[in-house]
């Protein structure tokens, strides 16, 4: 009888473990640390969206919506934002989530050694606990972009007891308050998500399991989403469109990036920087008229990504027309270096992330350049590898992009003002510094946009600066008709909640 009873038992619970719904999702490189300050891939940022949810959040039409807040209210002067925090918020460890926390959250990604997070939100001068569920933000000067940085990840609350405990290795075991609680961590191999039984909007969430998989060949990737293996894919190759269309039993869906890719140059971080390319805007005027954009869409992405010579798309409604996109104009380029005394090849190190598009990407670039005279000799690198040579400056030119953000600050501050964190190239320049704190106190779009003007004047019209932008990437994903749910928002991050396996 009893032997009957444990058979029984372990019938049911096999059942139940084969009831349990698992999404897997196929990520194009392995994120680099899971703590919200430290953190600074978008992979990561994907990971972020099932474990850490901020205080605002966006909706398909980059409208800045609720998420851990309820609410906010700016002074008429600007500078006191005054934030109702959601009340019944448990982070994962079963801790209270209210105004002391979110006080805690925000001091650390102001204060923790090494915080990309830091110049995101660096005037805010002051944090107050007005009551139990509403903080006030003192300002150092009218900041417009705040709202926006903190539907990011220096919106994302962490649990304090967890992260005190922790110190600097929180990001090997994360403690937030999203629908999925962390569960493990295997590097180039899986990061495993578990559906959190305490979250706030628990009713909406539908999947058991989120296992996220790194696998930097997108051909795997496809054949693994075709076969069944793996349920949602990020950025398939764009020239995989056809075939993700013509498979019955996948869906694709994409939008283009509010991000850019580009390549950065090391104009003076450490010994590397010491190139004609570094020292002489003439020589980066000659390199990026060896460029031609269009042909590099067409060739390498059939057509389907839009061009671009600045941090914003040429859709967004502060794209500068008065610096608008170069034509490859070869005898140009090839005057411009006899101007500026180069002569011969000019070797560079080319720092690319390895990934089948990307590499595909530089060696268009290698073979396009070098009719003007630069010799681009391709160092393919992993792409958390790269990320940590180009903080040391090890490089002196590096493909690679960035997400973007809703408001165009976060793609262009952190990246061009003086000494700032992703600032790698060493670039710096008083009138751009000057310009760029100018619109972040600027709430007026048409003033703001003027202020803009000046950065692209300055940094690309006078190639004066340190990134050459290249062109903007339609945010595609491929999944089965198991998911459902699933809708593409403009930041390309997979929003978990509200999703279901069929």
């Amino acid at each position: 009888m009893t032997a009957t009873i444990a058979a029984m038992m372990a019938m049911s619970l096999a059942g139940a473990a084969q009831a349990q719904t698992h999404l897997r999702i196929g990520l194009a490189e392995d994120p680099d640390v899971l703590d919200p300050s430290l953190a600074r891939t978008y992979v990561g940022r994907i990971v972020f969206s099932s474990i850490c949810d901020k205080l605002f959040d966006i909706d398909d039409k980059l409208n800045i919506v609720p998420q851990l807040a309820l609410s906010h209210e700016t002074s008429a002067d600007g500078k006191i934002v005054t934030i109702k925090l959601r009340p019944g918020v448990t982070f994962h460890d079963g801790e209270k989530f209210d105004a002391e926390a979110a006080k805690y959250s925000l001091e650390r990604h102001l204060t923790m050694t090494g915080s990309f997070r830091k110049p995101e939100i660096a005037q805010i001068d002051k944090i107050e606990v007005v009551d139990p569920l509403t903080i006030r933000l003192l300002l150092k000067a009218p900041f417009s972009p705040l709202l926006a940085q903190l539907t990011d990840r220096a919106g994302m609350m962490v649990s304090p007891k967890a992260a005190k405990e922790a110190g600097d290795k929180f990001g090997n075991k994360p403690v937030c308050a999203g629908p999925y609680k962390f569960v493990e961590r295997v590097q180039q191999d899986r990061i495993v998500v578990e559906k959190f039984a305490d979250y706030w909007n628990k009713a909406n969430v539908h999947i058991d399991k989120i296992t996220y998989l790194p696998i930097v060949d997108s051909t795997v990737r496809l054949a693994n989403v075709r076969s069944g293996g793996l349920e949602l894919i990020e950025r398939p190759l764009a020239t995989d469109i056809k075939t993700i269309r013509d498979t019955p039993k996948l869906k694709l869906v994409s939008a283009v990036e509010i991000g850019y890719q580009g390549l950065t140059l090391n104009i003076a971080n450490g010994p590397k920087a010491d190139t004609p390319l570094a020292k002489s805007a003439k020589v980066r005027k000659a390199f990026e008229l060896a460029l031609d954009r269009d042909a590099l869409n067409q060739v390498v992405f059939n057509g389907e990504f839009v061009p671009g010579n600045q941090w914003i798309s040429p859709q967004h409604p502060y794209y500068q027309q008065s610096v608008p996109i170069p034509k490859r104009d070869l005898a140009k380029a090839k005057a411009l270096l006899k101007e500026a005394g180069v002569s011969g090849q000019i070797a560079i190190d080319f720092m690319v992330p390895n990934n089948p598009e990307t590499r595909q990407v530089a060696e268009l670039i290698q073979s396009m350049v070098a009719e003007a005279g630069f010799d681009m000799k391709i160092r393919v690198t992993e792409f958390a590898t790269s990320l940590k040579q180009s903080e040391l400056g090890e490089y002196q030119a590096y493909l690679i992009g960035w997400s973007g953000r809703t408001d165009p600050d976060g793609n262009i501050y952190s990246f061009a003002a003086c000494k700032q964190p992703q600032n790698v190239s060493g670039y710096c320049d008083p009138g751009t510094d000057e310009a760029l704190n100018q619109a972040r106190t600027l709430s007026e779009p048409e003033a703001r946009k003027h202020a803009y003007e000046k950065v692209a004047k300055r940094m690309i019209g006078e190639n004066e600066g340190h990134i050459v932008y290249l062109y903007h990437r339609r945010v595609l994903m491929a999944h089965t008709e198991r998911l459902e749910g699933f809708k593409p928002m403009p930041d390309g991050l997979i929003r978990v909640v509200g999703l279901k396996l069929k």
